[in-house]
């Protein structure tokens, strides 16, 4: 009989993970000061979950219902932030977009983990600059001042779990968001501390540097979508495949700058070190991304790669991202024209980027958006120097990732001529058929005829 209850008891546990009406519910909510968009989506790793329109007080809420306990992200456009949920909680978040990841707060059940993880999120964020500082040191100094830095985060997060209960998948991400970062910063190293002192020679290591990957799990599904944990792997099997052919090849092949000989090797890694699928698809995803923006090439090699990374991937919508992708990059080649594009003026208007950028002979098309200020900044004192410079050229701005409303309130808040800046509605779009790829990107014509589909404002002209 009591075999028979526990029986029954367990089954009810799975039934409940799996039957959405008998769970208890999730509820989520919040206000969000100077909203951006009218709306708050709610994602399960890149899976589309729901979505709510924000109220007349700018308020949201979501009620949830057999869900999986784990890592979700909500957005906000432009922004994003994530979100860590089980069956239970009842969630309330508060966030000004002005400062979106400074200002928000969680209260309620659920808040513990979650403000830790912004916590987390905010310190590491702060510390870059000192650990930066830090890169010029040998080794063993290096290692022992950001082990210095992990070791207040777990003080922290031990005196938290004195008085929070939390399941162990909890447990389990909140350390991550703990290690991972600090291990990033020992990947890293080599190549920093080389940048930053000069040195031609990569420093040897003692056994303890390094100790920290004897218990790394490559394998961790509650991870896979996990910026600290997803940010290590990419740095760590670019670590790994530099030293590798460091040690095992030809110098001819010139270590790390040919791209194709360099993302075999991580590739080949991947294969061999990674056993879950999810996780093996999301780094030869970064793998080949990373690939093709780097070379942004139309040659054999190319087609090489792609062929290799689709053998290795099992992910369809992967594999024709990448595709895509390398499309766009064979168009955006000299003398194609550009893509057939269609933006808004101030109007609202749509309009050509072919008509746009035919208004003159020489066309510099660059990106902006209002969530990156200080770029923004930047970038409006650097076109306003290459217009005295340049002054019969056509400097044309397409701004992304803002509302409507908003873009057209800096345009009079900043006084920007009208005439040569547009409105990129659709930001999937824009970014893949211009291969938007860093902030200062820009794009060269004449005559509607690329001259460089892949320049910097401040190399390239």
């Amino acid at each position: 009989m009591v075999r028979f209850l526990l029986g029954l008891i367990v089954l009810s546990s799975f039934g409940c993970a799996n039957k959405s009406g008998e769970c208890a519910s999730v509820f989520f909510g919040g206000e969000i000061v100077n909203p951006t968009s009218d709306y708050v989506v709610l994602y399960r790793n890149d899976t589309y979950v729901d979505s709510v329109r924000l109220d007349d007080s700018n308020r949201f809420s979501f009620t949830l219902q057999g869900i999986d306990e784990g890592l979700y992200h909500f957005n906000h456009e432009p922004e994003l932030q994530y979100i860590y949920l089980q069956e239970g909680d009842s969630l309330l978040a508060r966030l000004n977009t002005v400062e979106f990841d400074e200002s928000l707060v969680f209260s309620g059940k659920g808040s513990e983990v979650n403000n830790f993880l912004m916590e987390m999120f905010l310190a590491y964020e702060s510390e870059e600059p000192l650990v930066y500082n830090y890169y010029g040191l040998d080794p063993e100094d290096f290692s022992n001042k950001v082990d210095s830095l992990r070791h207040m985060k777990i003080s922290h997060l031990n005196e938290m779990l004195a008085d929070v209960e939390m399941s162990d998948r909890a447990f389990n991400l909140i350390k991550a968001s703990v290690d991972y970062n600090n291990y990033i910063y020992k990947e890293k190293y080599p190549f920093f501390h080389r940048r930053k002192t000069g040195e031609e020679t990569v420093h040897d290591f003692d056994n303890t540097f390094y100790k920290y990957r004897d218990s790394i799990n490559f394998n961790d599904r509650d991870l896979t979508y996990f910026k600290p944990y997803f940010d290590f792997m990419k740095w760590h099997f670019g670590n790994l495949s530099y030293m590798q052919c460091m040690e095992d090849c030809n110098r001819d092949e010139q270590v790390g700058s040919n791209h194709l000989h360099f993302n075999k090797h991580k590739l080949h890694l991947v294969d061999s070190l990674v056993d879950e699928q999810d996780i093996r698809d999301v780094l030869f995803r970064n793998i080949a991304v990373d690939y093709l923006i780097k070379e942004h090439k139309s040659d054999p090699e190319c087609q090489l790669f792609i062929n290799k990374f689709n053998m290795l991937s099992s992910n369809g919508e992967h594999k024709k991202e990448i595709d895509d992708l390398y499309r766009s990059i064979q168009q955006l080649q000299s003398n194609h024209t550009l893509p057939d594009l269609v933006l808004k003026d101030a109007n609202g208007q749509d309009i050509s980027l072919k008509t746009i950028a035919g208004r003159k002979k020489n066309t510099v098309i660059y990106f902006w958006t209002a969530a990156k200020e200080r770029q923004f900044r930047n970038t409006s004192q650097r076109i306003a120097e290459l217009k005295k410079k340049y002054p019969k050229h056509n400097f044309v701005g397409i701004n992304l990732k803002t509302s409507f409303s908003q873009w057209n309130a800096l345009l009079d808040q900043y006084g920007l001529d009208k005439s040569s800046q547009f409105y990129g509605e659709n930001f999937k779009e824009i970014q893949l058929a211009m291969v938007i790829d860093k902030i200062n990107k820009c794009v060269i014509t004449q005559d509607t005829i690329i001259v460089d589909g892949f320049g910097d404002l401040y190399s390239s002209l």
